[in-house]
């Protein structure tokens, strides 16, 4: 949603609540959309794209201006780097069916305990990495792919109760992202199917 917002995309938007009557992305309706029964999908022009990364990739091919990737290859390879150690190394284990899954095997404190720990771990790999590359955002002063990663993630760590004290630069970043509408535009929070007690 936030690449779509920076890059001014008109989209209609379809909710797919992970919760409710067992997660729609378990109906057979959805399953034929995205057989991994996760979200996004995306479909343009009668195809359909999953994963977060690929769809930022396709949108800035598809729509070069305003860029989401740095000119310079090195810069780019960074982005990707940070979009990778979030959406590979952090995100995966400690999303819904994991959590899911670890809940099963354990409590509901285990299951929260689990998630902190992978984000802090991977925090920690960020923290040392932003050092190097980091200006205003990820990678120098402009919003890239990375930024769009880091948001999402530090929302579930503050979910998580994560303490965010040993990761300064990442708090900053985010401080500075949470600021621009396009990134206020996507919060889950504001979407329509929102639950009023969450809305902001």
């Amino acid at each position: 949603r936030t690449t779509l917002n920076i890059k001014g995309i008109e989209y209609e938007y379809k909710a797919v609540n992970l919760i409710k009557d067992g997660g729609m992305q378990r109906k057979e309706e959805y399953i034929a959309v995205n057989p991994m029964q996760m979200v996004p999908a995306f479909v343009v022009d009668g195809a359909t794209l999953t994963q977060s990364i690929p769809i930022m990739e396709y949108l800035e091919e598809k729509y070069p201006s305003p860029a989401i990737l740095p000119k310079d290859s090195l810069q780019r390879a960074k982005v990707r780097e940070i979009c990778e150690i979030i959406a590979s190394g952090i995100q995966p284990i400690q999303n819904l069916v994991v959590l899911q899954k670890v809940q099963k095997l354990s409590s509901e404190e285990e299951k929260a305990e689990w998630a902190k720990f992978w984000i802090n771990k991977g925090f920690i790999a960020l923290e040392k990495l932003l050092e190097k590359c980091s200006g205003q955002y990820c990678v120098g002063d402009t919003v890239t792919m990375a930024d769009m990663c880091l948001v999402p993630q530090v929302g579930n760590a503050k979910r998580f109760k994560v303490d965010m004290s040993p990761f300064p630069l990442i708090s900053k970043i985010n401080d500075e992202l949470e600021k621009l509408e396009e990134f206020q535009k996507a919060s889950p929070f504001k979407q329509p199917d929102c639950p009023e007690d969450l809305k902001a």
